[in-house]
């Protein structure tokens, strides 16, 4: 049976999925440099990608669409989308965002009227949150072994929402929400205290449009490391957030609050206190919440995060080392950029397939082929082992182009700029060539097996998604990658998951005794992954760009 599952709003993406094995995932955002968080609200697009990977609309066996918002003022029950095809407006009819308590989470609704080359299509569509919630699990190494397992799902329209999925038969429980507070609270807040305060900002979002700040939450992260977490403030957060009805200004009006007050709670707090304390008070609300419902003796002890807000290092972190779970599973994902799998994976598991994919995390657009060395650039062959000799003997950054494209928003490896991470002012240029803030952190690549002695705990992280303490005596032999507050935010790599960048890495470690590299994306600021050599080197950067055994250098 061959799936295709839609995403037409932001982070809009095609994933198709053939007999339980996920084929690809192609989020807009990453052809031809398109703009972070693009939607695919021009159907043409969807024909588009299946004629690239050879895929025959007619081939299909079911088409399914990611749940969505109704707008404002309008029925939520009853939610359509506005998209064209091929110029022509088309309204679809979609499922409504989020479950409500009491109905089943994996209700399936039916509609007609998708129109795909010179035909229309029935679809299916499935809640907003039952995707993220079927994507995480399905993903997972739960679902690989048929075990049972928590997921929790925290979406920036939505509150954070604890289920129990059992595979075998599937049974998704609803077990309740954990607190009533959406998860774009932590993105508004910081959006209007000044170091990201944004004059543009509409102060009464409509979610069924783009929401407000995507592009905060992760520089608002990082910025918390100039600040000072003090529990001692949670108490002024919970006086102010506790009680309210809910709303999409929660975060605005807490922001608001603090400033216009007669008398600041803390008055020599700086703003990083502020981002690094509220972000710290999420977290710790997050964890007692959990630990409330594990009361619970009769739950699994296996845990899947799912929604935007499992993109929060600090907070999976938290949860990870709390003790209360065996393993924490956060696929990489976890926001909207992963919404057309999981519409896939559910649509698969409720036609009577087992609720686990055959997946890899490099199932993305296949890169465009190179035609010729790009104007005023020059290329010889080059192998892994050639490229890693470059960049020891350089020590310069190298642009590398190989293969498909990760999936979600981190660069693993395939769509990277690799640097030496021994230059003490490497995070500084690569920052700075990337338009980037000072304070923003540079993540390491490293070797799997080798992680526990540069890290804290240096576990298995295949994709970026925790933090770890780096150990003494290595901040200064790796200082490019070592953030503000003695983290890291690590990606550890082997030869079965990630066989090209383990073998560079080896390589690597054989000349320098060093087995990591400095990992940041290859991209132009606000778009997605570089799509072809053509685009990094207009972009052009860096002195070189590696492609499928090719190292280009400008003349």
């Amino acid at each position: 049976m061959l799936i295709c599952g839609l995403k037409l709003t932001h982070d809009g993406g095609l994933a198709v999925v053939e007999d339980g094995r996920l084929l690809f995932s192609v989020e807009m955002e990453k052809l031809d440099n398109n703009r972070r968080f693009q939607p695919l609200d021009r159907l043409e697009l969807a024909e588009d990608v299946l004629a690239r990977e050879g895929v025959t609309i007619g081939d299909i066996d079911r088409f399914v669409v990611d749940g969505w918002f109704a707008p404002l003022g309008q029925n939520q029950q009853h939610p359509a989308l506005h998209v064209t095809h091929h110029g022509r407006p088309v309204t679809l009819p979609v499922a409504p965002y989020q479950d409500q308590p009491g109905t089943d989470v994996l209700t399936r609704y039916t509609f007609d009227g998708l129109p795909l080359g010179s035909a229309t299509y029935p679809y299916s569509s499935y809640h907003h949150s039952t995707q993220h919630l079927m994507g995480a699990y399905a993903t997972s190494p739960f679902a690989q072994r048929g075990q049972d397992a928590l997921v929790l799902v925290w979406d920036g329209g939505m509150t954070p929402v604890l289920y129990r999925v059992q595979p075998e038969p599937l049974h998704v429980t609803r077990l309740g929400e954990l607190f009533p507070l959406y998860g774009s609270v932590f993105a508004d807040f910081c959006a209007a205290l000044p170091p990201f305060r944004s004059a543009t900002t509409p102060a009464t979002p409509d979610p069924h449009l783009m929401p407000r700040n995507l592009d905060v939450a992760g520089k608002a992260m990082a910025y918390a490391a100039l600040g000072t977490d003090d529990p001692g403030f949670d108490g002024v957060f919970a006086a102010h957030l506790d009680g309210r009805d809910l709303s999409f200004t929660m975060g605005d009006d807490l922001a608001r609050a603090l400033a216009e007050g007669d008398s600041p709670p803390w008055p020599d707090a700086t703003d990083a206190d502020l981002v690094a304390s509220f972000q710290g008070y999420l977290g710790r609300r997050l964890h007692t919440a959990l630990s409330v419902a594990l009361r619970d003796g009769g739950l699994p002890r296996r845990l899947c995060l799912a929604g935007g807000c499992a993109l929060n290092i600090k907070w999976n972190n938290r949860l990870r080392s709390s003790g209360q779970f065996e393993q924490v599973w956060v696929p990489p994902f976890p926001n909207d950029s992963g919404a057309a799998l999981g519409a896939a994976a559910v649509e698969w598991s409720r036609t009577g397939g087992p609720a686990v994919l055959d997946w890899s995390v490099y199932r993305g657009p296949r890169l465009r082929p190179a035609e010729g060395d790009p104007p005023g650039w020059t290329s010889t062959p080059c192998d892994i082992e050639g490229l890693a000799r470059f960049l020891h003997d350089s020590e310069r950054p190298v642009v590398v182009l190989t293969g498909r494209a990760e999936l979600g928003p981190r660069a693993l490896g395939h769509r990277s700029i690799f640097a030496s991470a021994t230059d003490p002012g490497m995070k500084e240029h690569l920052n700075r060539i990337k338009d980037r803030e000072n304070y923003r952190p540079v993540a390491p690549v490293c070797l799997e097996h080798r992680a526990p002695e540069l890290f804290s705990p240096g576990t298995p992280d295949p994709h970026m998604l925790f933090d770890h303490d780096t150990r003494v005596g290595w901040e200064a032999k790796v200082p490019a990658v070592v953030h503000l507050d003695g983290t890291a935010r690590l990606q550890t790599v082997n030869d079965r998951e990630a066989p090209f960048v383990h073998t560079l890495l080896i390589a690597y470690e054989k000349l320098s005794g060093i087995p990591l590299l400095c990992n940041t994306s290859a991209n132009h600021k606000g778009r997605g992954f570089f799509p072809d050599v053509a685009s990094a080197a207009a972009w052009g950067r860096v002195p070189a760009i590696w492609s499928e055994g090719r190292l280009y250098r400008r003349a």
